[in-house]
């Protein structure tokens, strides 16, 4: 595979359905490709043409800002507030605009909201106290400083953490309005032996769920869908079709609003403040060949929303902006695939000028600490910490892929394992929810994702392991089972109550890489939202929320803050535009 790996009609065609298709679900995915895209392979595929390339001292993956004639201009709006992105964020800062009187315009180049993400972290809300929960906010903030090295700005990170409280409240009246009930997971594994850290560190992951007197024209509505309501409700409409080409400055470098493709041609919208809440860059395959190179490495499965070009970061930079150093991501280890696939873009794909990955959505007990092996049948690290700490480490290992499997006992080892935030799902259906062990899995079992054996020898041949390797796989399974017995893990130190033997049949495996929901690494921000010129200096008029914008996150995401991410785009969505609207100091 020598082909360069070239944005050219990503977003069309096969790419778009593939994007809708990735959103689809939590529970499972189903296959694309059987192709064998190894991470060999997708390096290769960048060659001299992939994003790490540069043109002089701009990254190839950027560009130059596109020079649109003012003749080519076909129609131009001025409003107070520009949003653009109608997702969880520039939704939530849409509605609040609306609550505050601000004059506003909300754009997407999308025909629809985003999809909603359901479930967000709060900090000290009054359930909690109820329950007897607290977070110290200060030791809380000091973990994630060194989850990030330094590299985050304790100040943003501060925001979320005193104001996400008022945004729960905010967000649960709202909800209760439509005939929702909020909820949190107040249970946060205290006595299960604890995850590292002082267990009164995370969060709490709050997400709602439709009650019996919900409304049958609400009860399937998303947040989002709420959010966009209540727009259309009071007469304000999200302006879709917007596609961002570029921000307009004034002659004192000020962002002045910003010129947006449509279907009538370039339309440009003066504001006096701009508030981009465009995503990250999980669809732009020239960003992520460019700023994050391990991805392609470890992802088997897409899960992000098609529109997630990088395009307000992009344009940030035009406009004089500072990006976060280095990269981050959202990846989950639920990247579930047939025996054989491997990491990367597919062949096809790349050969096309189309990018996409061998599967989408998300296997939820990707994300249980079951046992799990490379391709040779070795076990290679800890497998406790969901998220992306093991498609990560899987990165440098055979394939970029890895082996994960279990027994009989599946049902009874994911209810002991108690797993936090979003990995809860699987002990919820299986055991809550009364789906059972077959009822969970049958529909991965059905498309050959998850294999069904009798015996090891069986399982491991299903799995497409041979001679050495097979032999290394069962006595892997046989060295476990002996740390199980002992309730003590001497070769990587995962927490007793994590472990569990593999002795019963039927066996169950299946191969994992991470699926990529989107990135974090964005433009730099103040502890208000405002956006950071490279000198460190703010630049005026413009203002960043949710996985544009940076300052928070680096490396990774460190998953024992569950809903983190959502958490901190709805409430500095608020801060931003209360601060706009001078109801912040």
């Amino acid at each position: 595979m020598t082909q360069g790996i070239s944005r050219r009609n990503f977003l069309s065609g096969a790419a778009l359905a593939a994007g809708a298709a990735a959103v689809a679900g939590l529970s499972g995915c189903s296959p694309k490709t059987m192709a064998e895209t190894g991470p060999d392979a997708a390096a290769t595929a960048g060659g001299t043409d992939s994003g790490m390339a540069v043109v002089g001292n701009t990254p190839a993956w950027l560009g130059t800002a596109p020079e649109i004639a003012e003749a080519d201009i076909v129609e131009t709006r001025s409003t107070k507030l520009l949003i653009v992105g109608a997702g969880n964020a520039g939704l939530a800062a849409a509605v609040t605009a609306q609550e505050l009187g601000v004059d506003f315009l909300i754009a997407e180049k999308a025909g629809a909201v985003a999809t909603a993400r359901g479930w967000y972290g709060a900090v000290n809300i009054p359930e909690c106290a109820e329950a007897g929960k607290s977070v110290d906010i200060i030791k809380l903030n000091n973990v994630l400083r060194q989850a990030f090295w330094g590299k985050n700005d304790m100040r943003v990170t501060k925001t979320w953490l005193n104001e996400s409280a008022e945004m729960h409240a905010w967000v649960k009246g709202i909800m209760d309005q439509y005939g929702f009930a909020v909820s949190f997971d107040a249970d946060q594994g205290e006595g299960r032996g604890g995850v590292g850290v002082d267990m009164y560190v995370p969060p709490i992951q709050v997400s709602y769920t439709a009650r019996e007197d919900c409304p049958e024209e609400h009860a399937e509505m998303s947040r989002n869908q709420i959010f966009e309501d209540l727009l259309n409700k009071q007469g304000n409409e999200v302006l879709f079709g917007f596609d961002l080409v570029k921000l307009v400055t004034d002659e004192s470098g000020a962002v002045s609003g910003a010129i947006f493709d449509t279907k009538d041609g370039y339309v440009q919208i003066n504001a006096e403040d701009v508030l981009l809440a465009t995503g990250g860059y999980a669809a732009n395959p020239d960003m992520i060949e460019g700023i994050n190179p391990i991805l392609p490495r470890c992802l088997t499965a897409s899960n992000w929303e098609p529109g997630n070009t990088g395009m307000g970061i992009k344009a940030g930079l035009w406009a004089g902006a500072m990006k976060d150093p280095g990269a981050a991501a959202f990846v989950f280890d639920r990247g579930a695939v047939p025996p054989g696939t491997k990491a990367g873009w597919t062949e096809e794909s790349v050969a096309t000028g189309e990018p996409m990955l061998p599967a989408s959505g998300q296997f939820n007990p990707g994300s249980q600490p079951f046992l799990k092996m490379n391709l040779h049948g070795e076990r290679f690290t800890n497998e406790s910490g969901n998220y992306d700490w093991l498609p990560y480490a899987a990165a440098s290992q055979p394939g970029g892929v890895y082996l994960e499997v279990w027994d009989a006992n599946f049902a009874d080892d994911v209810a002991r394992f108690h797993s936090l935030g979003c990995a809860s799902l699987t002990n919820l259906i299986v055991n809550v929810m009364g789906a059972g062990t077959e009822g969970f899995l049958q529909e991965q079992i059905d498309q050959g994702v998850v294999v069904k054996a009798d015996t090891l020898e069986e399982l491991a041949d299903k799995l497409l392991l041979e001679g050495e390797h097979k032999q290394n796989f069962l006595a892997s399974i046989e060295r476990y089972n002996e740390l199980y017995d002992k309730q003590v893990d001497e070769d990587f130190g995962k927490e007793p109550y994590t472990l569990s033997a593999i002795r019963q049949a039927p066996f169950y495996g299946v191969t994992l890489g991470g699926t990529l929901l989107d990135t974090s690494d964005g433009l730099r921000i103040n502890a208000d939202g405002q956006v950071l010129k490279t000198d460190g200096e703010v630049l005026e008029g413009l203002w960043a929320a949710g996985n544009c914008a940076g300052s928070l996150f680096a490396d990774g995401y460190y998953n024992l803050t569950h809903g983190m991410a959502c958490g901190r785009l709805l409430t500095f969505a608020r801060h931003e535009v209360q601060h706009i609207a001078g109801k912040k100091a």
